[in-house]
């Protein structure tokens, strides 16, 4: 049996790692216990299939930065409660957010904070918009062990499915072919292996780009000049050593630009204006 959870509250992690008398004190009304054993598991448990269940969690990436306004982004969200209350859609500056009546956004001091102490926020391809810990638990599959650093990407997670279940991935489906994985399973790292990714992984997001080979990551906002860091010496992204690593730098593009056109890529600057026209929007901004 396996299990995929996903979810936003970044404090998830260290909460299911409390005990479970812990948890029981802790637990209030209308709070959430993320514990996937608590929550999901009890199906496992029926079934008594917990110990052979592959249970892999993972937070979000880090809090987002848009702007919340009336006449943006608010549009597109209910403006009542399912009761039937009004909503105050919007950053009002002096409303205070939190009760059922209210939608607004983070912004961008609080995503900064949230994200510290690497760089940017969700929407981005540096480490605040990409990083997220993930949690797996398979006691038949693999014994406990430490924390691995080793770069995954959630395109590996369907790899490492597979694998466990000892299942094919189809080449077609239906008469239509279907697009090649690109993942790689992760089973020899969660078993205790000395195991890093044989291929590099690659992202961009409304023009936003980066390239992870090896301990080197290329990354571009969009519309500004590449950057090169070394992520085992500045995972934070603050020195950029572009300059004196020219010609790996130009071989990490020439290989981006590859993925990107094989990928269907489309340029944000084609996009953009295609999107704002259908979202009855002037800008991203709100």
């Amino acid at each position: 049996m396996i299990k995929l959870f996903n979810s936003p509250l970044n404090h998830s992690l260290a909460y299911s790692a409390q005990t479970t008398a812990e948890r029981d004190s802790n637990d209030q009304p209308g709070q959430c216990n993320p514990d996937p054993r608590r929550r999901h598991g009890a199906v496992s448990d029926q079934l008594g299939q917990f110990a052979n269940t592959l249970i892999l969690f993972l937070s979000d990436n880090g809090g987002c930065t848009e702007f919340m306004a009336e006449d943006g982004w608010a549009q597109f969200y209910p403006d009542v409660t399912q009761d039937g209350r009004k909503i105050t859609m919007g950053n009002v500056p002096d409303l205070r957010p939190g009760d059922a009546q209210t939608l607004q956004s983070y912004d961008k001091l609080w995503a900064n904070v949230s994200n510290a102490p690497f760089r940017l926020f969700k929407h981005y391809v540096h480490e605040s918009g990409i990083s997220t810990p993930l949690v797996a638990h398979w006691p038949k599959g693999f014994k406990v062990r430490p924390t691995a650093h080793a770069a995954c990407h959630m395109v590996d997670i369907l790899s490492t499915i597979l694998e466990a279940a000892g299942a094919g991935y189809l080449t077609e489906l239906g008469g239509h072919e279907i697009q090649p994985m690109q993942g790689e399973s992760l089973l020899p790292l969660l078993r205790g292996k000395d195991w890093e990714r044989e291929q590099p992984i690659f992202f961009e997001h409304e023009g936003n780009a980066a390239m992870l080979m090896g301990q080197f990551k290329l990354v571009r906002l969009h519309g500004q000049d590449w950057e090169l860091y070394d992520m085992e010496a500045d995972r934070t992204e603050l020195s950029n050593i572009i300059k004196g690593e020219e010609r790996r730098a130009q071989e990490m593009i020439r290989q981006y630009q590859d993925w990107a056109e094989k990928s269907g890529v489309m340029d944000w600057d084609i996009a953009l204006p295609k999107l704002l026209a259908a979202w009855n929007m002037s800008s991203l901004e709100g």
